[in-house]
């Protein structure tokens, strides 16, 4: 994996997502974190991406086991003043953890630009 390719995904949800707070790349499966990048020094974007990692993996059980035949595209989790986007490549090998200021995000574009660079990411990490 290209370690500049990371970072200029990195910095691409930075410059791109209004409202930015924080970004996170982990895989699924180990929980290792393959690069994250935060605006907010009391923001941990590998933390709170190891956390979410459960979430994820309660949701993929949960769609295996209801037999659903779909596949999971992206969590949204809304707190009162965050937006957090869990974003789950193509291939289920990685997510992408975005925080952002609700205020200022705009939740289509946010989205729209995440699946602008999902598969690009998902080449770039096998």
């Amino acid at each position: 994996m290209s370690n500049d390719f990371l970072n200029v995904f990195l910095n691409e949800m930075k410059t791109n997502v209004n409202g930015f707070i924080a970004v996170a790349v982990t895989e699924i499966e180990s929980g290792l974190s393959f690069g994250n990048l935060t605006i907010d020094p009391s923001f941990d974007p590998e933390l709170a991406a190891a956390y979410n990692l459960e979430v994820v993996k309660a949701k993929l059980n949960a769609v295996k086991a209801l037999n659903l035949n779909q596949d999971i595209e992206d969590i949204l989790i809304t707190l009162s003043n965050q937006i957090h986007i869990i974003d789950i490549s193509p291939n289920k090998k990685f997510m992408i953890y975005l925080a952002a200021d609700s205020a200022k995000a705009n939740l289509g574009m946010t989205r729209a630009i995440l699946r602008k660079h999902k598969s690009e990411l998902e080449k770039n990490l096998a």
